[in-house]
């Protein structure tokens, strides 16, 4: 009879031993590092195109690391992971908004908002109810009247509205802040009279007996602005703040912030260090010569703060706007023959402008809304560009509202980038053609005109001047109707987008417009983490349905800034829930 050694049971069992733990080692090694948080049950439009959709997505500190199947997400979870089943909601890339102005949409929240009225009649009731709240001899201030919202669409006079508030001095910005409704006793305390001449690039409107009526537009604006006492510091701070979350609550995670000067900067600054900055901004810097000196010296600063400011951009506006007859026209305006707008800056003002931005390494946005200010700012961008060859400018044309056909070419042929709103469209679209015509209006708004040239859209609101709601962008640029439905078929419906291009110009081509498609505008591992949840798929729900879309959460680089009451449940778990 054989007998078996007692040590090769002990033996095998060693090996056994130590096969499982080399596989439990390797198991250990090839294991991803945890993820902080967990996003599953979704239906996620990437807007990248190696994976357009998706249904989990893994985040680690302000960064994606994965995107894809729940399974692969859930390879991500550790003991400290906060893992959030979203329970068929949709995700999209942070809404980045590309042309808007923080701080005009913090004064708005805080003064009289005018959006919305019907009526002058409605306008003075608002007034005359201030006038009962405020002491006597303050300043009351407000924006948001649109005359074409009217039943009698002329430029108001200010007889009513000086009746109204005859002690306290009034100030009215109109909705695209291009004009501006005073009364008797602003333009007192401005000393305007029917003497005063009208300053270069802005308009005294007078009634035919020549008599001030109180509307100034463009550049007359500052006539009153700069007797407007400033706001202190401290309420400059809470105004933004307040515009901050408001920008959070629609989903936005970036903005490209237009005109702005030193101080207000200075504020972005220290809310940014401070960590009270919950939002990334692309900053377009004033442009007068000596904000310009100031940071040329400085260079451009890229990423700021975590990325959260960056200041690499020069905004300059080269005309009015089009509803209070200032956008500057090639030919006079159908509605108002021998005027054609204003230009606001010299184009020799702007091509040496853009000559100095290429050379110290900033971009150049330049407002232009009438088809003789686009042709004048690319005639100057084409000058800068000879003399200092560039490749990758990114060099942006505002608004491009009325394009002349000959001149949407030379976009492309120039590389420039046109940033547009499509909220513009959606509310101009009742008069426009009154204003411009049956001709010039095939060149208005023409988003597939560019993109058919290869172009990408970049997308804002201009807020204040429209509403900071991205789903009126969206609903607006792939309808060409307004909320109510109208026109059927879409206004000039040949120049819609379609669902896709809408999502791109909201995320990846704002990126793009701003340098910053490396890491974010879309939903891919090792971009930022910014992210919004929506009630529904904008992707496939009948358009109708699209305004009643609701910003459930907003991400901001891995961390819910913003939660909907709808969906605090979602997030009331801990780690591992």
């Amino acid at each position: 009879m054989s007998t078996r050694p007692r040590f090769c049971t002990s033996h095998a069992a060693s090996l056994l031993l130590a096969a499982g733990l080399v596989v439990a080692l390797d198991a250990a090694a090839q294991a991803p590092e945890p993820a902080t948080v967990i996003l599953t049950g979704a239906i996620i439009h990437t807007v990248d195109a190696n994976r357009p959709t998706a249904e989990a997505v893994a985040i680690r500190g302000d960064r994606i690391v994965f995107v894809g199947s729940e399974r692969g997400a859930l390879t991500y979870r550790g003991n400290r992971t906060r893992t959030i089943d979203l329970r068929g909601r949709t995700v999209v890339p942070g809404f980045t908004d590309a042309h808007a102005h923080l701080a005009g949409l913090g004064d708005r929240l805080s003064i009289l908002d005018l959006m919305g009225t019907t009526s002058y009649t409605q306008i003075i009731d608002i007034v005359r109810a201030r006038t009962r709240e405020v002491a006597a001899a303050s300043w009351i201030r407000g924006r948001g009247w649109d005359q074409n919202d009217w039943a009698d669409t002329r430029l108001p006079n200010n007889r009513e509205l000086s009746a109204a508030s005859p002690n306290n001095p009034v100030a009215l910005r109109r909705v695209d802040g291009h004009a501006l409704l005073v009364n008797a006793r602003a333009l007192e305390i401005a000393g305007i009279s029917r003497d005063t001449p009208d300053p270069e690039g802005g308009r005294i409107v007078r009634d035919e007996a020549g008599g001030v009526t109180g509307v100034l537009v463009d550049r007359a604006m500052g006539l009153v602005n700069e007797r407007i006492p400033a706001p202190s510091r401290e309420e400059q701070v809470e105004a933004i703040l307040l515009a901050v979350e408001e920008c959070l609550r629609w989903g936005l995670t970036s903005i490209h912030d237009a005109g702005v000067g030193p101080q207000t900067i200075e504020i972005y600054r220290e809310l940014a260090s401070q960590g009270r900055f919950r939002l990334r901004n692309y900053v377009m810097i004033r442009s007068d010569d000596e904000t310009l000196a100031s940071f040329f010296r400085r260079g451009p600063e890229i990423g700021l703060y975590d990325n959260h400011l960056t200041i690499r951009a020069i905004k300059i506006s080269s005309d009015g706007a089009l509803g209070s007859r200032g956008a500057a026209l090639l030919e006079p305006y159908s509605d108002d023959p021998g005027n054609r707008g204003l230009v606001t800056t010299p184009p020799e003002r702007i091509q040496r402008v853009a000559v100095e931005a290429l050379k110290n390494g900033f971009q150049l946005n330049v407002h232009a809304i009438g088809d003789r200010a686009n042709r004048l700012v690319l005639d100057a961008y084409e000058a800068a560009l000879e003399e200092v060859p560039t490749a990758d400018h990114r060099f942006r044309i505002e608004h491009a509202q009325i394009v002349h056909y000959r001149d949407i070419p030379r976009f492309a042929e120039l590389d420039v980038i046109p940033s547009m709103q499509q909220t513009h469209q959606m509310s101009d679209m009742y008069w426009a053609m009154d204003r411009v015509g049956w001709t010039r209006v095939q060149g208005a708004y023409a988003w597939r005109s560019f993109m058919e040239r290869g172009l990408p859209i970049v997308s804002g609101t201009d807020f204040p001047v429209e509403p900071v709601n991205p789903f009126r962008t969206f609903l607006a640029a792939i309808t060409r109707q307004d909320e109510d439905g109208w026109p059927g078929g879409g206004w000039f419906p040949e120049q819609k987008m379609s669902r896709e291009e809408a999502l791109k110009s909201m995320t990846i081509w704002a990126a793009y417009g701003a340098f910053e498609e490396d890491r974010k505008g879309s939903i891919t591992p090792g971009k930022l983490a910014d992210l919004t949840v929506l009630s529904q798929d904008i992707m496939s729900i009948a358009p109708d349905r699209i305004l009643d879309t609701q910003v459930e959460m907003t991400i901001l680089g891995g961390e819910i800034v913003y939660t909907s009451s709808e969906a605090d449940h979602l997030t009331r778990g801990g780690a591992g829930s």
